[in-house]
């Protein structure tokens, strides 16, 4: 979904600097479809087994389609599965270029936002359920279309030909304004999120828990991503704006900026984990 968007709002539609021109734009949405289909149903394989006690009971057919008709994370996971396997068929069947982008990025929105029912807030009952549930899925969005700009980013720093730079500088600049709304959401779903599984009566002894710890370590990791994000946009994108002007190598300052993306990307595929596994674990306001 962040990908594809990135290849909508940030990229020209054609011509030098357009993702159709590049030969991983296409390749990277397929792969990325194909996976979460995959793991998709594997979830459902998973949850099964854990519900039944052991993998051969789990993978039975009554088994399966107890979870998939009556657990809303089972629904979910079928509509995430259909959704990836129809952006799969969407890219495969147009050319690269803007249409294919928008089936895919429309596709991943839902894909996207039904893994909010696979966490807590698709289990908040009472008033709260549907704020949490909002709150999730605007959180989840988010995070995707920061994550699928950094994995854009990462190909189009990687021996960019000269025609395209000034296209990369021109999407690195305009990522800005649209990161800082990014973080704002973040930040504010996340703190609706935690005043509604931790609770003010949880705050003193939250960082003496598992789910505490784990999320201690989330929102470090986290400022470090700003940190990286911030010297991006102060730092290494004017300074490959200056090289452009000056019409001097580009190497060092696309090097720097290369870099930098890796370590943003790779803190947030840590992140990403440190969420799979707090969000198995009962929340503090749970007990």
């Amino acid at each position: 979904m962040g990908s594809s968007l990135f290849f909508i709002y940030a990229l020209p539609s054609s011509a030098d600097g357009s993702a159709a021109q590049t030969r991983w734009a296409r390749p990277l949405l397929i792969g990325a479809a194909m996976l979460l289909a995959v793991a998709a149903l594997l979830g459902i394989a998973a949850q099964s087994s854990l519900l039944a006690g052991s993998v051969g009971e789990g993978l039975k057919g009554e088994t399966l389609t107890a979870v998939v008709s009556s657990m809303a994370l089972g629904k979910a996971a079928v509509a995430r599965a259909v959704f990836a396997g129809l952006a799969v068929l969407g890219l495969l069947a147009l050319k690269p270029g803007r249409p294919a982008w928008i089936v895919a990025a429309s596709l991943g929105v839902l894909a996207t936002a039904s893994l909010a029912w696979m966490g807590h807030g698709g289990a908040t009952e009472g008033a709260l359920g549907g704020l949490h549930l909002a709150s999730d899925i605007l959180h989840a969005l988010a995070a995707a279309i920061w994550i699928g700009a950094l994995a854009a980013f990462f190909g189009l720093l990687t021996a960019p030909s000269a025609a395209a730079q000034p296209a990369l500088h021109h999407a690195l600049h305009g990522f800005s304004g649209i990161g800082s709304a990014l973080v704002a959401v973040l930040v504010f779903t996340g703190l609706i999120n935690s005043w509604i599984l931790v609770g003010p009566d949880h705050l003193a002894g939250l960082f003496t828990m598992p789910y505490g710890q784990l999320l201690s370590v989330k929102l470090v990791l986290f400022v470090a991503m700003l940190g990286l994000a911030a010297a991006n946009r102060f730092r290494h994108t004017p300074a490959f704006g200056r090289v452009l002007a000056a019409q001097e190598p580009p190497d060092r300052a696309l090097g720097a900026l290369h870099r930098s993306v890796a370590y943003e990307t790779a803190l947030g595929l840590v992140v990403l984990g440190l969420v799979a596994a707090f969000g198995t674990l009962p929340p503090p306001a749970a007990g």
